[in-house]
């Protein structure tokens, strides 16, 4: 939005340019309600009324610790507009964590959502001790004398909004990066770079003031945040919250979003669902069905301009008809595109749904960058990348491929920690993201690998494990998986099975699939070998994995073998496992 300084001013200029205009919807008392920006506009004028008699002042630190809703972004917003400083955190993360971050950040106020969290938070004394505030929408059990329900918290008259002085390089937010190695490390974004990567974002997709965004990623993931709630706030666009993931489909078929920000686990969770089911069905629709997702993905070459036209695709509107509109009905039907980023979306999926008529445009970002740092656009969608710089977003190859990139929305740099801020920023500017990259001559970027994350065997081969990784885990078997081999003669992985698909194979062998010895059985270890082999058949040969140990142990945040976002933390899945992984090497 023009003459929008900061993001509290992005917010008061749609506040009075919609004010009647719908801005949240959310499930709450067993029915959906929706609030305007005049609404939401008052609401925030409450609670910095209580903030300030609460005596917070500019450049004091709020955490908000809750699941999407109205009250995170009235509260995000109310500190904003006073100078505060937001910090987001996942409410799936481990108590040690949320600790460090209480204490690093020095947070002088913390939002929860009740009960659970409550408990959860019980055995932070000292931290929450600390804090000027504890806010929960519900009411909590033995609470402390800093402790107060939002409802009592907030007063009724308290109307009047206030906009303290601000500038567009002073910090907006604290994030911290969930990390796959060691403590979270605070990115520290200034309104200026959150503000530049809508804008750039904006010149890439349209999005209009009569869309429906559904929000269902947590706001503490910097792809949601900027993405799926400040940019439909420039855009004028209403957000609508999703209850729950396991009420994701639900929740799409009722509010019939026109977008969506995703990330490919979602997607792949999806493709899973289907191929599952028409395993059950008949030979006819099972052709079908794929006789419809290739004719679709024929008409999205011919439209992209990279294929020419065929007959076939005069069978595109009636293949549509029994296939495309069926799937795309159970996205509400009305779904325009999707944004995914976050990681690697594999191309069977982009082109499953693609074919079906759902365009999925991937992007590719990283907290430290606001996040955004490329993305598909609709017209020159190339799945098998991460897409197009965003305009004003420079990028290039460093050492070992490494991508680097400049630009407005390169973070301030880490909070507390200029050694770290030193390491991934040279004197120049330039950010350099770890990620190995190839760069096509359309400028299309693909993702390789992580340059830590490379697995070198003792033959000298390099293997970067992502791709390997997401083709095996589309596998019906398997949920989770790591390929492993780092100084080894080969590879080797480690799989976490779909508990569904796992009761099914221990059922045909005769086996308990809740004894932990059903795992280590020769028959389950084959079948689960003969699934993920198929699963990478084309890769090379050298990329091959020779051996493999199932585990009935799913790796979550809350055992610390998973960050908040679900990406994998190889280190310390390794170490838990390493009993494992020496037999699977043992005489080599």
């Amino acid at each position: 939005m023009e003459d929008a300084p900061t993001l509290a001013d992005l917010f008061q200029q749609r506040c009075v340019r919609t004010p009647n205009g719908l801005a949240y919807v959310q499930y709450r008392d067993g029915d959906w309600r929706q609030y305007t920006w005049q609404q939401t506009y008052d609401a925030v004028a409450r609670w910095q009324a209580a903030m300030r008699r609460d005596g917070l002042q500019a450049g004091d630190r709020v955490a908000i610790m809750c699941s999407n809703s109205w009250e995170w972004v009235t509260c995000d917003q109310a500190a904003l507009a006073l100078g505060l400083i937001t910090v987001p955190v996942y409410t799936n993360d481990r108590a040690d964590n949320i600790a460090w971050i209480l204490r690093d950040s020095g947070a002088a106020m913390l939002m929860i959502e009740g009960r659970a969290q409550w408990q959860m938070l019980s055995e932070l004394h000292a931290e929450l001790a600390s804090l000027k505030r504890v806010l929960t929408l519900e009411t909590v059990d033995t609470p402390t004398e800093n402790v107060a329900v939002v409802t009592d918290w907030l007063r009724d008259g308290d109307t009047e909004f206030v906009r303290e002085p601000g500038e567009p390089d002073s910090l907006a937010t604290i994030v911290y990066t969930s990390g796959t190695t060691g403590r979270p490390k605070g990115v520290m974004l200034s309104h200026r770079n959150i503000l530049f990567n809508i804008d750039a974002a904006l010149q890439v997709f349209d999005v209009f003031e009569h869309d429906l965004m559904l929000s269902f990623l947590p706001l503490s993931h910097a792809l949601e945040r900027t993405v799926g709630y400040y940019l439909p706030m420039s855009a004028g666009t209403a957000i609508a919250y999703n209850r729950s993931i396991p009420q994701l489909a639900e929740d799409l078929a009722a509010i019939q979003p026109t977008l969506m920000i995703s990330v490919p686990r979602i997607f792949e969770r999806v493709y899973t669902k289907i191929h599952d089911k028409l395993a059950t069905e008949s030979a006819l629709k099972r052709r079908l069905f794929e006789a419809a997702i290739d004719t679709g993905w024929r008409h999205f070459l011919y439209s992209q301009g990279r294929a020419g036209w065929q007959p076939s695709l005069l069978l595109r509107p009636l293949l549509d008809l029994l296939v495309g509109r069926k799937v795309r009905a159970k996205l509400g039907g009305r779904m325009r595109f999707t944004v995914c980023g976050g990681a690697a979306l594999p191309p069977g999926v982009a082109k499953l749904f693609i074919g079906l008529g759902i365009p999925v445009a991937q992007g590719y970002g990283l907290t430290e960058t606001s996040p955004v740092i490329a993305a598909n656009p609709l017209g020159d969608n190339e799945p098998a990348s991460v897409g197009l710089a965003l305009p004003g977003v420079e990028v290039r190859l460093g050492q070992d491929d490494e991508l680097i990139t400049r630009s407005p929305s390169v973070m301030l740099g880490y909070w507390n920690n200029p050694e770290a801020t030193a390491q991934i920023i040279d004197s120049d500017g330039w950010l350099h993201t770890g990620d190995k990259v190839a760069v096509a001559g359309s400028g299309h970027i693909s993702i390789t690998g992580r340059i830590k994350d490379i697995i070198v065997l003792s033959t000298g081969e390099k293997v970067p494990p992502g791709d390997m990784e997401n083709a095996i885990a589309l596998d019906e078997l398997v949920d989770q998986v790591l390929v492993i081999g780092e100084g080894r003669p080969y590879l080797s992985a480690i799989v976490v099975p779909n508990p569904e698909a796992f009761a099914r194979v221990a059922a045909e062998l005769h086996l308990d699939p809740a004894n932990e010895a059903t795992c280590c059985d020769e028959n389950v270890r084959s079948i689960f070998m003969q699934h993920v082999q198929r699963q990478i058949a084309s890769f090379p040969g050298y990329a091959q994995v020779r051996q493999l140990a199932v585990v009935n142990e799913a790796w979550t945040p809350d055992n610390g073998l998973a960050t908040p976002t679900l990406k994998l933390r190889r280190a310390e899945i390794l170490e838990r496992y390493h009993a494992i992984t020496e037999k699977l090497y043992a005489g080599h």
